[in-house]
């Protein structure tokens, strides 16, 4: 057991003082020391003895223990930069974490491992074809590569916990990465739901971390891609292409149905309109006809000789007014001529606008002639007929 460690005796100082509790000696008195030993070996005096110790046989060795343990003192410093920590191992086990600053631990008794606790590591999984080839959920292969960043939070974790950190933090990234996308389909991890993958992966691969207690913290984690594999490449490009066709054609059909629905719905409205217009235009005359009639039949009950005449006199006006020719009966005679009185109406009005009493006076002058010179009804007959 050495002088200075736990349960030592630290009051037998190996320079020959009193024991301190400080620590390593200091380096002045120890070059103090040294002086006196050395002028003791060369005829000089001690710095405590008054006689020579030239001749002396333990001279010469206590100078070079001297001289050792000078240099395994100084042998010991070491000094931890800004963002980093020591830790410190007794004879291989944990003893205690230094902050940065400069510290000394014996040699041969303790050991010094620097850790940096500030800088980012990376890691990238998908490299390899071994690593990058994944099946998902819906049975289809991807291509697919993970860049990881990281940084150590507890460095007596990091190097006690684990066997070989990065290789379990390796291994924990690709477990992370095959159990997300054996839970999703190539669609979620290919297109639409990449966002939402690179967030499951980064719990689940902490998660794990924190179970290993392996002194890791993720600061965050990218797809660099995922894609089918090089083999079948080609095929999914077809695949993709008959998908955006169908996408595409699937828009054309809904802008298609946004375009004809709304006017097959407004022709329905209007047709329905319109019949119901005409259900009210006919039920409305239907029940006018009748009102009329129901009147006709009360006047004809009080008086039906006027009444058949008034109905007949409407009627015929009716009927002629809808010919196109015009018959004139001769008062006090049997002749009847036909006068095409529309024809002649519109020859004269293609002309330079004639009235209509101008017409009538340039119609034939045997129209206006005595009974018995106007020509006879089979004359007239024989007349239209030619």
């Amino acid at each position: 057991m050495t002088w200075n460690e736990p349960g030592g005796s630290r009051d037998k100082d190996p320079w020959g003082g009193p024991g301190k509790d400080q620590g390593p000696p200091d380096i002045d008195e120890v070059v103090k020391k040294l002086q006196d030993k050395l002028g003791g070996l060369f005829g000089g005096r001690g710095g405590r003895g008054g006689g020579s110790g030239v001749g002396k046989p333990g001279g010469l060795a206590g100078l070079i223990v001297g001289a050792v343990l000078v240099v395994w003192a100084l042998s010991g410093i070491y000094i931890v930069d800004e963002g980093k920590r020591g830790v410190v191992m007794q004879f291989g086990a944990y003893h205690e974490t230094t902050e940065p600053g400069l510290h000394w631990s014996p040699k041969l008794i303790q050991t010094v491992e620097i850790v940096d606790v500030e800088n980012i590591y990376d890691e990238v999984i998908g490299d390899q074809l071994a690593e990058a080839i994944m099946l998902t959920q819906d049975e289809n292969i991807v291509d697919i590569q993970f860049s990881i960043q990281y940084r150590i939070n507890d460095p007596q974790a990091y190097l006690f916990n684990v066997y070989a950190p990065e290789l379990t933090l390796r291994n924990a990234i690709e477990s992370a990465v095959r159990e997300v996308v054996g839970k999703s389909s190539w669609n979620t991890v290919t297109t639409e739901g990449r966002g939402e993958t690179v967030a499951k992966v980064e719990a689940l691969l902490q998660e794990i971390l924190d179970q290993y207690r392996a002194g890791i913290q993720i600061t965050s984690v990218n797809m660099q891609h995922a894609r089918e594999p090089r083999q079948v490449r080609e095929a999914f490009a077809d695949v993709n292409k008959a998908r955006e066709d169908a996408e595409r054609m699937k828009n054309e059909a809904q802008a298609y149905s946004n375009d004809i629905l709304p006017k097959a719905r407004g022709g329905a409205a209007r047709q329905v309109e319109e019949a119901e217009a005409y259900s009210s235009r006919v039920i409305a005359e239907a029940e006018g006809d009748a009102t009329r009639f129901n009147k006709v039949l009360a006047e004809y009950n009080k008086a039906p000789r006027v009444t058949r005449e008034r109905l007949y006199l409407e009627t015929m006006e009716e009927i002629y007014a809808k010919s196109k020719k015009i018959v004139v009966d001769v008062k006090g005679g049997n002749s009847m001529f036909y006068l095409p009185l529309d024809q002649i109406m519109q020859q004269q009005r293609s002309r330079s606008g004639t009235s209509m009493d101008d017409m009538m006076q340039e119609l034939p002058k045997s129209f206006n002639q005595p009974n018995e010179s106007r020509p006879n009804r089979d004359t007239s007959r024989s007349r239209e007929t030619r």
